[in-house]
C-alpha cells in the first residue's frame, strides 16, 4: 500500500528553528538555573536522545512544560522571518500532488506553524496542523489522526528529525521517514531502525511515486 497521508515534524523538518531555539533557550534559562547552551556544542547534542539531552542539560522534566510553552510563544514574534529548511519548499507542492492529504504534527503552536507556512505560500498544501503540548505525546495524536481521518496504518508516513519522533511513529504503528538536516544525527536516527532515512528533500519524493 503507498503513503497517501503524508505529516511532517516542524521545527528542523520544514522550518529551521535551530538558532531560534538556542536563542529563545538562552534566554530563558537564567530564570529556572539553567546554563546557556553555545553555538559549539550543538553538533554534539545531536547524538542525544530527549531523555540524555534534558539530562545533559540539568532540565527537571516538571521544567519541560513550562519551557516548551514559553517558548513557543516567544518564537511567536519572530517565526514569519525563519527560514524553510533548503529544497523543502520546491517539493512540496509536488509531493503534496501525489498525496490525498498533508499534516504536521508538532511540538511547536498551531499558530507558529499557521503563521510561518503562510508566510512561505505555503498554507494551502496543508490539511490540518496538530500540535502537542508534550514532548512525548505525538504517538497519541498519530493514533487520533489515523482515527480521524479513518486510516490504515499502511497508508501514513511521518516524517521527522528527531529520535522522538522514530519513537513516536513505532508506537503508533506508522512508517517513518527519519530526516538527516534536522536536530539529531544520522547515526543517531538510524540506530532507532525507521523504515526510511533520508538525505535531502528531493528524496522524499522517492517515497512516494506518481500514482
Amino acid at each position: 500500500m503507498r503513503y497517501s497521508t503524508i505529516i511532517f515534524d516542524f521545527d528542523g523538518t520544514l522550518a529551521d528553528t535551530l538558532e531560534e531555539s538556542r536563542r529563545i533557550y538562552n534566554l530563558l534559562a537564567p530564570g529556572y538555573s539553567l546554563r546557556e547552551v553555545t553555538t559549539e556544542e550543538l553538533p554534539g547534542l545531536r547524538h542525544f536522545s530527549l531523555l540524555e539531552l534534558l539530562d545533559h542539560l540539568g532540565i527537571p522534566k516538571r521544567r519541560v512544560p513550562s519551557l516548551l510553552s514559553r517558548g513557543t510563544s516567544m518564537m511567536r514574534g519572530n517565526i514569519t522571518r525563519l527560514p524553510l529548511i533548503p529544497g523543502i519548499g520546491e517539493i512540496l507542492p509536488a509531493l503534496r500532488a501525489r498525496a490525498t492529504s498533508f499534516g504536521v504534527l508538532t511540538s511547536n503552536s498551531e499558530t507558529n506553524v499557521d503563521l510561518f507556512l503562510k508566510a512561505h505560500g505555503l498554507r494551502e498544501h496543508f490539511d490540518f496542523i496538530s500540535s502537542t503540548s508534550k514532548l512525548t505525546g505525538k504517538s497519541t495524536h498519530l493514533r487520533a489522526i489515523r482515527k480521524t481521518f479513518s486510516l490504515h496504518a499502511a497508508e501514513m508516513l511521518y516524517v521527522g528529525d528527531e529520535i522522538r519522533d522514530i519513537k513516536a511513529a513505532q508506537k503508533a504503528g506508522i512508517a517513518m521517514a527519519a530526516v538527516t538536516w534536522g536536530f539529531n544525527s544520522a547515526e543517531s536516527l538510524r540506530a532507532e531502525a525507521p523504515e526510511h532515512l533520508v538525505s535531502s528533500p528531493h528524496e522524499l519524493l522517492q517515497l512516494v511515486p506518481p500514482s
